[in-house]
């Protein structure tokens, strides 16, 4: 979401995770996620400070919210298309979510995604982040406030 283009965000992820093997293969599993979500944290900055280009976000994510799309070899599910108003609502309450999220301050933002979309601990956010524990709870429980609110005037 960071760098709002497919291409930077596959150049941060590999970047990433050859950092990561070099790095700290060596060390425990458990110490792995955060790890990689700092070396990810930084690589994202250092592509924000180099690369202007910026990409749609709204179109990332809807290259994957296509439900009419398919992978090659995957087989299609006549029952689990939507109907093109309930398609559409979807699409609208993700652009809703998405905005609200974007509009977030950097720090919430980034406790938000890393404690529900990557499922991190507090503790393993509060690696990611570089920051205290105390610091995830207060950016995230913030970042929930104002989603809420900006949300429910939506």
């Amino acid at each position: 979401m960071a760098l709002r283009d497919d291409q930077d965000a596959l150049d941060a992820l590999q970047d990433s995770m050859i950092k990561l093997v070099r790095r700290y293969g060596t060390r425990s599993k458990e110490q792995w996620a955060p790890l990689f979500y700092a070396i990810l944290r930084n690589c994202v900055r250092d592509q924000q400070r180099s690369r202007q280009s910026r990409g749609s976000i709204l179109g990332w994510f809807g290259r994957l919210t296509n439900l009419g799309e398919r992978e090659a070899g995957e087989p299609a599910v006549v029952d689990a298309v939507p109907q093109p108003m309930q398609e559409l609502e979807s699409e609208e309450r993700l652009r809703k979510v998405l905005n609200a999220i974007a509009d977030l301050p950097a720090r919430q933002q980034e406790a938000f995604l890393l404690r529900n979309i990557e499922e991190l601990s507090v503790r393993d956010s509060a690696i990611a982040m570089g920051c205290s524990e105390s610091s995830v709870k207060t950016h995230y429980s913030r970042a929930v406030h104002a989603l809420r609110e900006k949300l429910e005037t939506v």
